[in-house]
């Protein structure tokens, strides 16, 4: 059983994280936000995927200028993302953005950092100090010779003591890179010195299949020694497929679970149906149910029957001819091709009405 590291909490508007709560999934959206009808739509999206916080770029004041309507659209609480102008992070602040995500050393002088821990501690707006590998200042991959882990623990603690030197301690920390060991060590090494929540992912992880290897392998390593408050898994996709791919984590591990849990075989020669494809279907037309129970869409004679006879509702499919399972029994037989999909996903409406007590 995995024992989570007692870390702060902090608050996202309504969603905790870090203290008692569960490991949060979040995403970041990539449409440009000024577009407002194209970002709320996004947003809208993830929270209907399972995203429970989404972060948004504001590179400039159109973008910040948009931010409280899209802020009165969005079904979950908002992260600014903001580099080099202190003046953004106080506009986010101002439009009823929930979080900042931020480097005090990077948005001006002192008084310009005091104007936004100011603002951020009134308004009740923690930020978040992420640390990314490749944009490590200069001394620190000097006297650590690169972007090691110990150099981008020194960069969090630095921005830390910023933001404690003037008494602000509403803080979470990523110390996010593409690699994963480097990034593994460096969660660790934090981990050892502050008790503030940590934001894990592994940056710039790659396309769909490669990002979501690492992101597995990193997170799982991560949240296996009780590290990570949040998590994001980066990928070069549609992040809709980020969060299907965070909750399949946590659910791997035990964590959490959200919607149904889908068992299908890897298809062999004895395969005689477009197994792939009836799996990704009823795949798509669930990914927006939050209820857990277990789906097997099977495609042989061999493991089929028993996979789908274990599962809450399962499909085994032969040459022209499905059987539809439920709770170990045989619901009906289904013939042709054709009618496996149409018909297995009645059963499964049906089988969720049940479920919802309708």
């Amino acid at each position: 059983m995995i024992k989570r590291k007692k870390t702060r909490e902090v608050r996202i508007g309504d969603v905790g994280i870090g203290g008692d709560n569960p490991v949060r999934v979040q995403s970041m959206c990539n449409t440009d936000t000024r577009d407002v009808a194209a970002t709320v739509k996004q947003i809208n999206e993830l929270a209907d995927a399972g995203c429970e916080i989404v972060r948004i770029a504001v590179p400039d004041t159109s973008a910040a200028a948009v931010l409280q309507q899209i802020r009165s659209e969005s079904k979950v609480p908002l992260v600014a993302d903001i580099h080099f102008d202190h003046r953004l992070a106080l506009a986010a602040v101002d439009a009823g953005i929930e979080g900042l995500r931020i480097n005090p050393g990077n948005i001006g002088g002192s008084d310009k950092v005091d104007a936004v821990v100011s603002a951020a501690a009134e308004r009740g707006v923690p930020i978040r100090i992420g640390v990314n590998g490749g944009s490590l200042d200069k001394s620190l991959l000097e006297k650590y010779g690169g972007p090691t882990p110990e150099a981008m623990v020194e960069s969090a603690l630095e921005h830390v003591a910023m933001l404690e030197k003037r008494g602000f301690e509403d803080i979470k920390i990523s110390l996010k890179s593409s690699s994963v060991l480097n990034t593994v060590a460096a969660y660790k090494l934090l981990g050892e010195k502050v008790d503030y929540p940590q934001h894990v992912g592994i940056t710039e992880a790659g396309t769909l299949v490669r990002g979501a290897v690492k992101s597995s392998v990193g997170l799982g390593i991560l949240l296996w020694e009780g590290l990570g408050d949040t998590m994001r898994v980066s990928l070069t996709h549609d992040p809709v497929a980020e969060v299907g791919v965070a909750w399949e984590i946590l659910r791997s591990l035990g964590l959490r679970e959200r919607g149904p849990e889908i068992v299908s075989c890897p298809t062999c020669g004895r395969t005689e149906i477009d197994l792939i494809g009836l799996a990704q279907q009823v795949e798509d037309r669930l990914r927006e149910v939050e209820e857990v129970f277990t789906v097997a869409v099977m495609g042989c004679v061999v493991n089929g029957p028993g996979e789908a006879r274990e599962a809450d509702i399962g499909i085994a499919g032969g040459k022209g001819l499905g059987i539809i399972f439920r709770k170990g029994e045989v619901v009906r037989k289904v013939r042709g091709n054709e009618n496996l999909l149409p018909e297995f996903m009645k059963e499964i409406e049906k089988f969720l009405e049940e479920k919802r007590g309708k």
